[in-house]
């Protein structure tokens, strides 16, 4: 197994974190120490060279149930920084699968609680990764419209937390020049 170097978006992991730290965690119980738990375990996803796992729990983190004013917020700001981190520091070979395709399915495909929140943050997802590395192709046998910069940044103001679109259109043009905002 791979050993990679801490995400700086992300809290330090504690020693042992395996899957049952968020399996304690039901639904309604899926707060602010549900947002830190899964940040926790996806810095430990990460450092131990599961790629693919710790965007899965960066996932995990963006569906938990915050009203946006959470102390743990405050110090560890959705991980839209986080996700880009992770996607240019992936060393070469070092299994991520697809999240161009990934995260086009996640937001096409959501129910559920907050589904519209959960979906915007998908498809900002989505952007990012797309942004990181164009070369990822779309999947082709999914019919789905691909929302605008401008969309997705309107149902963040819409359905995220004050400031959530700005946050995250801060992170976007890091990667993209005037000429490439869809």
């Amino acid at each position: 197994m791979i050993a990679l170097p801490s995400c700086p978006h992300l809290p330090p992991s504690e020693t042992g974190l395996d899957w049952r730290v968020l399996h304690g965690f039901r639904d309604e119980h899926r707060g602010a120490d549900f947002y830190f738990a899964c940040l926790q375990y996806a810095q430990s996803l990460w450092e131990r060279g599961l790629a693919a796992r710790a965007i899965l729990c960066l996932d995990r983190a963006l569906g938990a149930d915050l009203k946006g004013h959470e102390e743990v917020l405050a110090r560890w700001p959705l991980p839209y920084e986080a996700l880009t981190w992770m996607l240019e520091s992936c060393p070469e070979g070092l299994f991520v699968g697809n999240p161009r395709v990934h995260f086009q399915h996640y937001a096409d495909r959501l129910s559920g609680p907050r589904r519209e929140q959960r979906a915007w943050r998908a498809w900002a997802c989505w952007r990012l990764a797309c942004a990181i590395n164009p070369l990822w192709p779309n999947d082709p046998r999914h019919a789905v419209v691909e929302p605008s910069d401008s969309a997705i940044q309107d149902g963040l103001t819409e359905f995220g937390f004050a400031g959530e679109a700005t946050l995250w259109a801060t992170v976007l043009h890091r990667y993209i020049t005037p000429d490439q905002v869809r």
